[in-house]
């Protein structure tokens, strides 16, 4: 029962200070000393030297030198014409399906997140074209929004994935094996959402009207999706290879990118620095919460919280299944409020030792985790793909979000499939291992 009150003062805390308006690193670090001192009984001198320690740790870890690069990577990419270059290249393969241009949401999505970690880069980058091509055309405003919102999440799912480095940093998991997990779970959500657009299409034709062929062949569409190819080749090779750790890959995929840009004549110097200046703020935003989030997690340990809480939850013989919907019930809840990095840093250090104590395998529980963060992509009111798709389509929030609504469910068929099935998550690590 103590334990209880303790894991309940420490949540009261966090949504105290969050609640107060303080920033969400700052909120983390003030939880982690309040917690020692209260419950605890730790002197403050006792404290900082913990604590100081453990920043340095967790500041010094080589793989987060991963997050700027792939971050970077992203950032020059979106500011080039890499968008238009797949609408284009994808309409000619699109225009054979049911859905026609619609499904250029989901493969442009899937593709574009093979080199970029970021679901609101994502979103923004392939939405730039889709929202005005396909209102132009006249296909379903509402399916052009929502599959844009629900395929834009594929950039936190589809590796490489800023979110499961944060994930395996704090797990303390193999960042390879988590993005090999993210591979085939991607491809299904991707699959998933084509075949709605499919059958959507097919019992009501006016949704998406069908086009004459266009003037763009299959060979030239294959030369302008070439160069995201070439990345994601190289990207993703390079990994999963075992040439190159994810920071070396990441390395190696600025550099493509650079050379990409310089061979198209788009570089140029105030690009680079305005690519510079928006990795320089994503990254200190992530690393900031990661640390933060290494304090907090070190406060937990030091208080014996997650290992009774862990035996508490065992003692009540909840069914491993049971357990992990209530798990997946909060992630919800929270994700209506928080993004997606801020909650995944704030709740690994209560719910991954009582998930893994339930027989999850630490590689599947972060892929169904990076799942119920993709879920609080689109929904509001802090749902950051619906803001990027307002401020694109210029279409009310409420409506963005409704026709998001049949994207949220079939993530939510994707989670409950690869709970079922685990070896779509786990077959390729250990495959390949």
């Amino acid at each position: 029962m103590e334990m209880i009150l303790i894991a309940l003062g420490v949540v009261g805390l966090l949504l105290l200070t969050l609640a107060l308006g303080v920033w969400v690193f700052a909120a983390l670090a003030l939880v982690a000393i309040g917690s020692l001192w209260l419950f605890g009984g730790f002197g403050f001198e006792r404290i900082g030297l913990m604590l100081s320690k453990i920043l340095f740790r967790a500041s010094n870890s080589w793989e987060l030198a991963a997050i700027p690069l792939f971050i970077l990577m992203g950032e020059l990419i979106f500011r080039s014409d890499i968008s238009e270059r797949l609408f284009r290249g994808l309409a000619p393969l699109t225009r054979l399906l049911p859905g026609g241009l619609l499904h250029t949401n989901v493969f442009g999505s899937t593709l574009f997140a093979s080199v970029c970690g970021s679901s609101a880069a994502t979103t923004a980058t392939v939405g730039r074209i889709t929202t005005r091509e396909l209102a132009s055309r006249g296909y379903d405003r509402d399916l052009a929004l929502g599959s844009l919102a629900g395929a834009g999440s594929l950039g936190l799912l589809i590796p490489p994935s800023i979110i499961m480095i944060v994930y395996g940093v704090q797990a303390e998991v193999s960042i390879i094996r988590l993005f090999m997990a993210g591979l085939l779970p991607g491809l299904l959500v991707a699959l998933l959402f084509s075949g709605f657009l499919m059958l959507r299409a097919l019992h009501r034709p006016a949704l998406a009207p069908r086009e004459a062929p266009g003037d763009t062949g299959l060979l030239k569409a294959v030369g302008l999706l070439l160069p995201i190819l070439v990345l994601i080749g190289l990207v993703i090779g390079a990994i999963y290879s075992g040439i190159a750790t994810p920071s070396e890959s990441a390395a190696i995929g600025v550099a493509a990118a650079l050379l990409l840009l310089a061979a198209e004549r788009q570089l140029s110097l105030g690009l680079l620095l305005e690519a510079l200046k928006g990795t320089l703020a994503t990254s200190a935003m992530v690393c900031s919460l990661l640390v933060a989030a290494a304090l907090l997690s070190a406060a937990m340990a030091y208080l014996h919280l997650p290992r009774e809480l862990a035996a508490w939850i065992a003692a009540q013989q909840f069914s491993p299944v049971l357990l992990l919907l209530a798990v997946a019930l909060f992630y919800v809840l929270l994700g209506l409020f928080l993004d997606g990095i801020s909650l995944t840093v704030m709740s690994l250090p209560i719910t991954l030792p009582v998930v893994v104590a339930a027989g999850y395998d630490p590689v599947w529980f972060g892929v169904f985790l990076v799942i119920m963060v993709e879920l609080g992509q689109i929904t509001p009111p802090v749902g950051f793909n619906l803001f990027v798709i307002q401020s694109l389509s210029g279409e009310p929030i409420g409506r963005v979000a409704l026709a998001a609504l049949p994207f949220f469910l079939l993530m939510c068929l994707a989670a409950a499939l690869i709970t079922l099935w685990p070896p779509i998550a786990l077959w390729l690590p250990q495959a390949l291992r």
